[in-house]
């Protein structure tokens, strides 16, 4: 939902983007691909997730969750590039998945169903971690770099998150909003999102939680002004979160090698991450199963090592080890939950997107 060079007087670039080549060819009937940003959420207007937020707000967790999957399988139905975009993604990763049940699953006709279902039962649970109906008990954390981090926040030290759109990115920023994080203080959030994209999804998470505390920062409007912001923000103890895998329309993108072909990855994003004097964390939280009414997350939490303390020309250097870093995590985590991968546009094409 969110996201290029030298902060000077003109954005930073931090939306979604621009590559050089084509990779992975549409089938001879899928539509033709656009970028992801040229298109507006799928539901036309406001009045699809007013519904919902009446539903949320009237009906027990679980009735929605049951929901979910019949309407994954209209989308399935109707939405021709859902199923387009939904069967190419899962036709390039099954031949790296591991697990040989879940590989066959991705070939599957049925694959693309799964995978639209999925991503309705998260839209649920980022409506459930906005609306205080998602406890931090079913979250399953790992013996990785979360207590760093932890023990960095009640320090007063802020840091620099990055997610993806693999899992439930909003996850995170719901618990933390809400205050559900087990540390000594609220954590001041600023997020950097892509708000012409994602207008209606954002309204209706004001509506849904009006005393929400998090700063949003749209991506368009990110330059030289805005870094001196988020470096304050930090420096106080809060929390920078972009996410870090759609490129902006326009602008500079790093070429990185992801599930077997080059693709696009925002420059901005991990140049922007380079400036902030903080400690870096990629952060991804998934399902513990793609398709289940339990709730159960795994949230994972890797800190960079790499420094920034250095030349600006060893910066721009560092900037791209950064992102290699995040890609490598970003498609190790795809290999395990490819049924959670929610960008449902060709990845790897030139100008292509489309969201659900």
């Amino acid at each position: 939902m969110d996201n290029s060079e030298n902060p000077g007087s003109r954005s930073l670039d931090l939306d979604p983007g621009k590559t050089t080549q084509n990779y992975g060819s549409a089938g001879e009937n899928d539509p033709a691909p656009l970028h992801w940003s040229q298109h507006t959420e799928q539901a036309r207007g406001y009045g699809p997730l007013k519904f919902l937020l009446i539903l949320f707000r009237c009906l027990p967790v679980i009735i929605l969750r049951i929901i979910a999957f019949p309407v994954g399988f209209f989308y399935f139905l109707f939405s021709r590039s859902a199923r387009a975009e939904s069967g190419r993604f899962l036709r390039r990763i099954a031949p790296l998945v591991k697990d040989p049940k879940l590989a066959k699953k991705c070939l599957s006709f049925f694959g693309p169903l799964s995978h639209i279902i999925s991503f309705s039962l998260a839209l649920v649970e980022k409506i459930q971690s906005w609306g205080g109906k998602y406890h931090v008990k079913n979250v399953r954390l790992q013996d990785d770099d979360l207590e760093e981090l932890k023990v960095g926040l009640e320090r007063g030290q802020g840091a620099f998150l990055i997610f993806s759109h693999l899992g439930n990115s909003e996850l995170l920023r719901g618990l933390l909003n809400l205050d559900q994080t087990g540390l000594s203080r609220k954590i001041p959030v600023t997020a950097i999102i892509d708000m012409k994209v994602n207008a209606h999804f954002s309204r209706m998470l004001k509506e849904l939680n009006p005393q929400s505390s998090m700063d949003i920062i749209g991506a368009d409007e990110v330059g030289a002004h805005t870094v001196t912001l988020l470096e304050e923000k930090i420096a106080s103890g809060g929390l920078v979160l972009v996410t870090g895998d759609r490129t902006p329309l326009s602008g500079k993108t790093l070429m990185i090698p992801f599930l077997g072909e080059e693709a696009p990855f925002p420059y901005g994003v991990f140049y922007l991450a380079t400036l902030m004097n903080a400690p870096v964390y990629f952060v991804f939280s998934l399902r513990r199963k793609h398709l289940s009414l339990k709730q159960e997350y795994l949230m994972h939490v890797h800190k960079s090592h790499l420094s920034f303390d250095c030349t600006r020309k060893e910066r721009l250097r560092r900037c791209s080890l950064l992102a290699e870093s995040f890609v490598e995590l970003l498609a190790l985590y795809c290999r395990e939950q490819p049924f959670q991968w929610y960008n449902f546009f060709d990845f790897w094409q030139e100008g292509s997107g489309r969201t659900l």
